[in-house]
């Protein structure tokens, strides 16, 4: 079994804690040692396991796998890239309750919860997440750090833009693409194209509101 740490105490991470001990009943893989945060004050233990420190923790640990279990993209990129420089290495986790089709491509450091579908000719990037009961149709394009909240659509050839933010319940209909950095409201429907580093609500989903170039750096 790989020691996994995973870096987060909300709440989840305590699902993505879940998904490992389930991977666990299935085929034991997974030493989970405990939870990393950054936080000033983070709590001593989640569900029984110590909080071990923060990102320095990794340092010198180069046989620890590491799972990003926090949703907001810019937050998630950020700790990418502190635990990358302490040499870390990241675990990709799939739970045996999801779909995942032969021809898909998920990237390091990903996270598939139960009850997603993923059918074929499909890339996904570094730390996506695909939280609970999502879908994801052919041929599409989901760019590095994406979050997609539970019950999310993405359907055939759809592109969707690094960090993007996909809220609960939405959907995207086939051949659109969503820019980078952009945050799709919770029961959004895109019908067309939605440009990069904007919020974007409703049905059809409009951008309600613009950020600069960077925003998320």
């Amino acid at each position: 079994m790989t020691d996994l740490v995973l870096f987060g105490t909300g709440g989840f991470a305590r699902e993505v804690l879940q998904i490992a001990l389930d991977i666990n009943a299935h085929e034991p893989t997974w030493n989970v040692l405990g939870f990393l945060d950054d936080a000033p004050s983070p709590p001593e233990s989640v569900h029984g396991l110590p909080v071990l420190g923060g990102a320095e923790w990794l340092q010198d640990r180069s046989d620890v796998r590491v799972s990003i279990a926090i949703g907001a993209p810019a937050a998630k990129r950020k700790v990418a890239r502190r635990a990358a420089d302490y040499g870390a290495e990241f675990a990709t986790l799939v739970h045996p309750r999801a779909w995942v089709g032969r021809r898909v491509e998920i990237g390091e450091g990903s996270t598939v919860c139960a009850g997603v579908s993923v059918t074929t000719d499909i890339e996904m990037g570094r730390h996506v997440i695909l939280n609970l009961g999502c879908t994801v149709g052919h041929d599409a394009v989901v760019g590095d750090f994406v979050t997609a909240a539970p019950s999310v659509n993405i359907s055939g050839a759809v592109d969707v833009g690094e960090g993007t933010d996909l809220g609960t319940g939405s959907a995207i209909i086939q051949g659109v693409t969503i820019g980078a950095w952009t945050v799709v409201g919770a029961g959004a429907v895109v019908v067309k194209p939605i440009p990069p580093n904007v919020t974007a609500v409703g049905a059809p989903a409009r951008p309600i509101k613009e950020r600069p170039d960077g925003w998320h750096l």
